[in-house]
């Protein structure tokens, strides 16, 4: 299929998939044309890219993850995978508690200027 109709049925726009192929994450065969086309395969493939990203995932690690799908037998490639995903659900534990922290201090201001407030409506005019 061309790379129009790979964008129909995935909704990905074909902007996204340009770039899914030049990061290595999914690949097409070119018509004497120079045209793009995808296998029947590359919907499902685009549909695990997606959730990849959906889960964090920028495109250099899902290209370090892909290799698990395409080799699933590959004990080395499916715990490098497993290693790759844990390192990064960790990463997005920090950065969640940092968020929790900057949130929290942010809460701390909101109290004060809103103190601060109450105590300049209730001086005399």
């Amino acid at each position: 299929m061309r790379i129009g109709e790979l964008s129909r049925r995935t909704g990905v726009s074909a902007r996204s998939l340009r770039y899914y192929e030049a990061q290595g994450l999914l690949a097409s065969s070119r018509s004497e044309t120079g045209q793009r086309h995808y296998s029947d395969a590359g919907v499902e493939r685009v549909a695990l890219i997606r959730r990849l990203f959906d889960a964090g995932l920028s495109s250099r690690v899902i290209a370090s993850v892909l290799p698990c799908v395409d080799t699933p037998g590959d004990v080395d490639v499916v715990e490098s995978a497993f290693e790759t995903m844990v390192r990064e659900r960790d990463r997005i534990d920090a950065d969640i508690a940092h968020l929790v922290e900057t949130r929290d201090a942010l809460d701390g201001l909101i109290r004060a200027n809103g103190r601060h407030q109450a105590h300049l409506s209730a001086q005399p005019a």
